[in-house]
């Protein structure tokens, strides 16, 4: 069947990451994506590499299938009139501008919504679109450590850790799908389109949830703890002989479970210090210092089958080697072989969401800068000759 979204057009006027991110979950739902993009450049991340497959940027192919490319000038007065012909038939227009440039370029909000009343306008900002910081450069970096995240990543007394991958420019794509199809709900009742905003910090402000309260309750704030977790004992990474694996006690019948995989005396594990997690998060060094010398004399594959077969939570922790050979993750599709136009094939990561009637799919690979321009416009009306015409001027 055509996927949830098969009838809805998204205008994509962003580039990089976060909205590309955000346009990329639409697709994947059967959303037709036009993808806007500078004539002769493209979207920026087409540059960033190495690595490359041949001529096609790792990064760009990550978070670009299942859209169509039409590269066109925003700044020539024939481009901007294009883009307002695309929002007229569009359901929803999305842009990761810095706040005021689609204004500037006449494209902007109230623009787009005298064109179009039932548009969906989606803007993904850095701070937001005003505030004492509106005008603020914003990238990943920079939010995961102003939205408090790297203040509480890393080991106790180091440094400073980013999250290995771009999780404010992620996340604040996956709050604007949500806000979005939100918004083509209301539409459903209203007839009307709206406004959708977020930004990259509110969105990591969002994420501190039970840290934050953390901070609410006690008025300290957290600390970096490595890969411990503040009020759950045993619940991190441990050594063991031959590497680290992760062990998740989450409740007081798994650590049971626990001390008998690790040969404590049950009246070890009734120990008042230990019984239950609230004892526990009080006496976490004791907890270490019993359970750790325990673990280091035993590698991981003989930890992991124990735990298992004790019914205790535990895992290793993969390289991207590992977790791309994993049954599991083959079993679930999260791994895809897809035709590219030039490339033969290119490998993406699959679809998280799974839906039984109508579910997503992964229907063409990343596009070539361009690769669309001339279907997308002669749908709009333009004829071949004035499309040449442009070319040569650079409009496209």
């Amino acid at each position: 069947m055509p996927g949830p979204l098969s009838d809805v057009r998204v205008l994509d006027l962003s580039r990089v990451l976060t909205g590309p991110f955000c346009s990329m979950m639409l697709a994947d739902m059967g959303a037709e994506v036009i993808k806007v993009e500078l004539p002769g450049r493209g979207d920026d991340t087409r540059q960033w590499g190495p690595p490359y497959l041949e001529t096609e940027s790792y990064y760009y192919l990550s978070v670009n299938r299942n859209k169509k490319s039409v590269a066109l000038n925003l700044k020539d007065p024939r481009g901007r009139e294009a883009v307002l012909k695309l929002a007229a038939r569009s359901d929803v227009v999305l842009e990761n501008f810095r706040p005021g440039t689609m204004d500037d370029l006449g494209l902007g909000y109230e623009t787009l919504r005298a064109v179009n009343p039932r548009l969906v306008y989606a803007s993904i900002t850095g701070f937001g679109p005003d505030g004492p910081y509106r005008d603020k450069v914003a990238y990943d970096l920079i939010l995961q450590g102003m939205g408090g995240l790297m203040g509480i990543t890393g080991e106790e007394g180091g440094a400073p850790v980013r999250i290995g991958v771009a999780i404010a420019d992620i996340g604040a794509g996956m709050w604007t799908a949500y806000g979005i199809l939100a918004a083509l709900h209301a539409r459903e009742r209203t007839g009307a389109g709206q406004k959708v905003e977020t930004s990259l910090m509110d969105g990591q402000v969002a994420w501190m949830t039970y840290m934050a309260h953390l901070y609410f309750a006690t008025g300290a704030s957290p600390g970096r703890m490595g890969s411990a977790h503040p009020t759950i004992v045993p619940y991190q990474a441990f050594r063991v002989k031959d590497g680290y694996i992760n062990i998740a006690v989450g409740n007081d019948s798994f650590w049971v479970k626990f001390g008998r995989a690790l040969g404590l005396t049950a009246e070890v594990i009734a120990d008042s210090r230990f019984a239950t997690n609230s004892a526990r998060a009080t006496h976490r060094q004791e907890v270490l210092d019993l359970i750790e010398p325990i673990l280091a004399t035993r590698g991981s594959r003989e930890w992991l089958e124990a735990l298992e077969q004790a019914g205790v939570p535990a895992g290793p922790i993969y390289t991207m080697e590992q977790l791309f050979s994993d049954p599991q993750v083959l079993h679930r599709s999260m791994v895809l072989d897809v035709p590219h136009p030039t490339l033969g094939s290119v490998r993406l990561t699959g679809i998280p969401l799974k839906l039984s009637e109508t579910p997503g799919e992964v229907r063409t690979a990343p596009p070539l800068l361009g690769q669309h321009t001339e279907e997308v416009l002669t749908s709009l009306g333009y004829t071949r000759e004035q499309l040449a015409a442009w070319k040569t001027d650079k409009v496209i």
